[in-house]
């Protein structure tokens, strides 16, 4: 989509090309930090994970009266808590707003977060929000063993068992096409000739530009921390669990294939298993007046685009060229990329095909530092690069990710 209002004329700051524009808002942005596979956040649910960033962004859009909220969209994958399908709902209400909100919960695998803003900007377009909750959430900690109901309900056939299946490894597994996602990152290192060598460089890389930023302060906006108790008492996590920037590309040519032999893809170069969230706020420019919030980013374009399931982690390749194709733009004149790290693997292949300037791209670490909880790595790219809007003098970003199944996912954001 690109967000077009007959009543409203932008002229595009790189192109000098005037179009029609609907100005979408981000007001706010924050994030959880992530935390590691069974670690300081698995008690939490994605319910609660949903809240604390959502509460945490209405504060840092200085939104003191949750009810002018009208719409609530959260993307969660593995749903993995008891309210599950409530999920969306009890964010909103849990944060405080009013009866009167709407809410929907979101399904787009990795790409879940991302199409939060998609459809919160869509409802904009067409007159049935104004200022919309747009998170993602997920606790992969917490990923249910799962029972066949017609097995459990209805009774078990002399000779076999109940037999649980793990929901978050089918979570991970594309049954259409017969692939769990690690083949389809060594599809790719197959077709565009990425060795192991440059997937451990990689995946130091991530590790080390993520510990970079760390110290320099560079989370600090879009962090919301998290109180959890513990038997020592109540302990403050504001940092990020997974990443391991000790690490070397000794270490890691150490490390065997874990999907096939002579592969490329490690434990070291796939992205982590972990718990955390997201939360987006928008609003139209009607509503930044009325209410008096104060912008940090505009919503520009977005995109979503198929791919072959074999070779889902190409996605984000036609969805960031449609992306930029809408707006008007080219890679040129983008100053920020962020696309996603399922697998180094896949991440490079990606680079390669668009021939990424790699000063300018994921540099401040990924998922393979950060971890990847499903639902929320889409609004953890955004809120990072909306926020990086407040700390430098960049003017275009663009924030991607692939989709298990076939997918790609994209958009584009700019400095007000």
């Amino acid at each position: 989509l690109s967000y077009s209002n007959k009543t409203k004329k932008q002229t595009n700051k790189k192109t000098n090309k005037q179009t029609n524009k609907m100005q979408i808002f981000i007001v706010a942005a924050k994030r959880t930090p992530f935390g590691s596979f069974g670690g300081s956040l698995k008690h939490l649910s994605a319910t609660d994970l949903g809240t604390i960033a959502t509460k945490s962004a209405l504060t840092a859009g200085n939104i003191t009266d949750p009810s002018i909220v009208d719409s609530v969209y959260v993307g969660n994958v593995i749903q993995s808590s008891a309210d599950a399908a409530y999920l969306a709902r009890h964010v909103g209400l849990k944060s405080g707003l009013s009866h009167s909100s709407t809410s929907l919960t979101i399904n787009r695998l990795c790409g879940s977060g991302f199409e939060t803003l998609i459809q919160g900007a869509t409802s904009m377009h067409v007159g049935n929000s104004k200022i919309a909750i747009c998170a993602g959430s997920e606790n992969m900690s917490a990923a249910p063993f799962q029972l066949d109901g017609n097995h459990a309900r209805w009774g078990v056939t002399l000779g076999t068992n109940l037999g649980m299946r793990d929901s978050l490894w089918d979570g991970l597994t594309d049954s259409y096409a017969g692939l769990p996602m690690g083949i389809t990152a060594e599809n790719l290192a197959e077709k565009y000739n990425i060795t192991k060598e440059e997937c451990d460089e990689y995946a130091v890389r991530s590790q080390q530009t993520w510990a970079e930023a760390k110290k320099n302060g560079v989370f600090d906006l879009e962090i919301a921390p998290v109180e959890i108790t513990t038997k020592r008492g109540t302990k403050v996590v504001d940092t990020d669990e997974h990443p391991r920037p000790e690490t070397t590309v000794e270490k890691l040519s150490k490390l065997k294939p874990v999907f096939k032999k002579d592969g490329v893809v490690t434990a070291a170069t796939a992205s982590g298993i972990c718990d955390g969230a997201g939360s987006i706020i928008l609003a139209t420019e009607e509503a930044v007046k009325e209410h008096g919030l104060t912008p940090i980013a505009r919503l520009v374009s977005t995109q979503v685009s198929g791919c072959d399931p074999s070779i889902m982690g190409i996605g984000p390749v036609p969805a960031i060229q449609g992306a930029l194709a809408k707006a008007g733009l080219t890679k040129e004149d983008v100053d920020r990329f962020e696309i996603n790290e399922a697998f180094a693997a896949q991440f490079l292949a990606c680079a390669k095909e668009l021939d990424l300037d790699m000063t300018k791209t994921n540099i401040h670490g990924g998922a393979i530092a950060l971890g990847h909880p499903l639902g929320a790595s889409g609004s953890r790219i955004v809120a990072h690069l909306a926020n990086e809007f407040l700390r430098s003098d960049t003017n275009i970003h663009v924030g991607a990710a692939c989709i298990g199944g076939g997918q790609g996912i994209a958009v584009v954001l700019e400095r007000v």
